[in-house]
């Protein structure tokens, strides 16, 4: 239990932070979601819109300190290199 008025404040602030930052969570968790469920239906043109609308949020929550800059980029390749296989396959 915090005793100063300054770790009482720190603590505050803590609980503040936290659900700002669930919150982002929430929303990339969200957003990589919509990807993923337009790439299963087999909809190219869904999961292309999906990728674009997720890159940013990816990258958002990345400089906000939510996830490392390095999960954020392996989360964009991946989910690009599935929208591209699945372009190809629905073109071809």
């Amino acid at each position: 239990m915090a005793n100063t008025t300054s770790a009482k404040k720190a603590t505050r602030k803590i609980a503040r932070r936290t659900d700002v930052n669930k919150a982002r969570r929430s929303r990339v968790r969200t957003f990589v979601r919509q990807v993923e469920e337009a790439i299963a239906s087999g909809d190219a043109d869904k999961a292309k819109a999906a990728f674009l609308a997720v890159q940013p949020e990816l990258a958002r929550a990345a400089s906000k300190g939510v996830l490392h800059s390095n999960t954020a980029s392996r989360k964009v390749s991946r989910l690009a290199a599935r929208v591209k296989a699945l372009s190809v396959t629905a073109t071809a």
